[in-house]
């Protein structure tokens, strides 16, 4: 009678090896991307250099060029962990709200925004890396796009289903002020000295947006 193999399609071992390797695979990119930030942030994007982060992550070359392609590839992944970070919780606060019986628009809004700047507090190392316009080629545009993208949700989130902002160009005017304060808002969280500066900057903003809301 034929037995199953452990490297056999379908067979136990199969997905303990894939599970493992994935595992590996996962462990290798987590310390690429810590190593990048440290050397970004200690050496600027521009004078970061591939041999150190190399050195660092204790990881070889073969795989930063798997994994990341380049010292691009590498920013641009930094980047978009943290974004995504920060946009999941955002809508997990607005969806909170929600739960919970709020149906406001600019609570729900003002929700999503502590929720943000609170990412921008906790990922500060992170987020400074963003915040002086280094970066490589096409970084610029990648933060525009983002931003835009950003402004259309705040001006959807923003008009609800009561029309508590102004339609047409006005609302979209007031998405791209409450936005533009929020983003400014986030650069000065992430250098605040202490955890007590950050939440004492978070709530006045959360109060002058409310004011700009309304």
């Amino acid at each position: 009678m034929r037995t199953s193999r452990p490297h056999e399609e379908g067979g136990a071992g199969e997905g303990h090896a894939g599970g493992r390797q994935w595992a590996r695979a996962d462990a290798t990119r987590h310390a690429l991307l810590a190593a990048a930030q440290r050397v970004f942030a200690d050496r600027g994007y521009a004078d970061a250099g591939i041999a150190e982060i190399v050195e660092r992550s204790g990881i070889s070359v073969g795989s930063l060029y798997h994994h990341y392609g380049g010292k691009a590839g590498l920013y641009v992944a930094l980047w978009e962990e943290l974004t995504a970070e920060q946009e999941e919780s955002a809508a997990r606060a607005v969806s909170t709200a929600r739960k919970a019986g709020e149906d406001d628009p600019i609570a729900l809004f003002i929700a999503g925004a502590r929720a943000y700047l609170q990412v921008c507090w906790e990922r500060r190392e992170a987020a400074r890396l963003f915040h002086g316009g280094e970066g490589p080629s096409g970084s610029s545009l990648m933060r525009r796009s983002r931003a835009q993208r950003w402004m259309a949700q705040n001006t959807k989130l923003l008009h609800g289903t009561s029309g508590a902002a102004p339609a047409g160009r006005a609302g979209q005017v007031l998405s791209l002020v409450l936005t533009t304060v929020i983003g400014e808002a986030g650069r000065e969280i992430a250098t605040a000295e202490s955890e007590t500066e950050a939440a004492e900057i978070i709530d006045e903003v959360c109060r002058i947006l409310i004011r700009l809301a309304r």
